[in-house]
């Protein structure tokens, strides 16, 4: 193992596997909290199309995935605000059409469909250096707009009719959520892949939720456990690679939810012991005032 972390595109991995488990839960604490829990996987199936769009193109499929992510993240908040289509059926939509429109296009583009599978499960460890820098480069936008806009963005999330009250701007927020989640998926098309994007997403977040007393706790501990995720199943896969073959991708997220397996009886623990604890006060204090 160590040897094998001297390899440069193993370090080149490991940094692309940080960052994007830093930034992946900032975003998806924000559409937990919304119940769009799912909307990573909408975006991530529409990508597919603006990879494919890529490879038909000659252009960069990571560009075009971002773009066509971008739009497709901007159309489905239109659809929810202003159409009579539930936000569900706008995901359904999406999934569908995008990934229909992107193996379709992947074959008037006379691409085979291995071709297409390093984006739709990943592909970390062939992850170039200019790679590399555009997901870092972005994680930290992500990153920076996420924590920036923290109350802003929560107060949406928790209570839209406080936030008009507020006189935030609701929809330019809301659509500056869609972006993100979009500019998200896009950063993790190499490390996990767009079907399984959503995952790295949400899961860390689900973990944190078991832990956290606080939003803020809940964002900061879904990023450690977004990070240690990302590292953690990089190793593992790079482990097991010794004795078959282990992608990445699936690895990270398994490694993700082993977190939020081990985070959920944890927490249910803390919480009868706080239970408990403040039965005992509220004993005490009865106990005190009573005649």
């Amino acid at each position: 193992m160590i040897d094998l972390l001297g390899y440069e595109f193993m370090q080149r991995a490991l940094l692309a596997a940080l960052f994007t488990g830093l930034a992946a839960p900032v975003i998806g604490t924000y559409l937990v909290q919304r119940r769009l829990s799912l909307m990573g996987d909408g975006i991530g199936h529409i990508a597919v199309t603006g990879v494919a769009i890529g490879l038909l193109t000659g252009w960069s499929p990571t560009w075009t995935a971002v773009l066509v992510a971008a739009l497709g993240a901007m159309l489905l908040e239109v659809i929810r605000e202003r159409g009579n289509t539930s936000g569900d059926l706008a995901l359904a939509l999406l999934f569908y059409g995008g990934l229909a429109g992107g193996v379709l296009i992947t074959g008037l583009a006379g691409q085979s469909g291995a071709r297409l599978q390093q984006y739709l499960f990943g592909s970390l460890t062939t992850i170039s250096v200019a790679d590399v820098w555009f997901t870092m480069a972005l994680a930290v936008v992500v990153l920076a707009l996420g924590l920036g806009l923290r109350p802003q963005l929560f107060a949406i999330a928790q209570d839209r009719d406080f936030a008009v009250v507020a006189g935030l701007r609701v929809q330019a927020y809301n659509m500056l959520v869609a972006v993100l989640a979009a500019v998200t998926v896009t950063i993790a098309m190499r490390t996990v892949g767009l079907l399984l994007v959503s995952a790295l997403m949400v899961v860390p977040v689900a973990a944190s939720q078991q832990l956290a007393r606080s939003f803020r706790g809940t964002l900061l501990l879904a990023m450690a456990f977004g990070a240690t995720a990302g590292v953690g199943g990089l190793l593992v896969s790079a482990e097991l690679s010794f004795h078959a073959t282990v992608a990445p991708g699936p690895a990270i997220v398994l490694v993700a939810l082993a977190g939020f397996v081990l985070a959920w009886p944890t927490g249910a623990l803390l919480r009868r012991r706080a239970e408990a604890r403040r039965t005992g006060e509220d004993a005490l204090v009865d106990d005190a005032v009573a005649p």
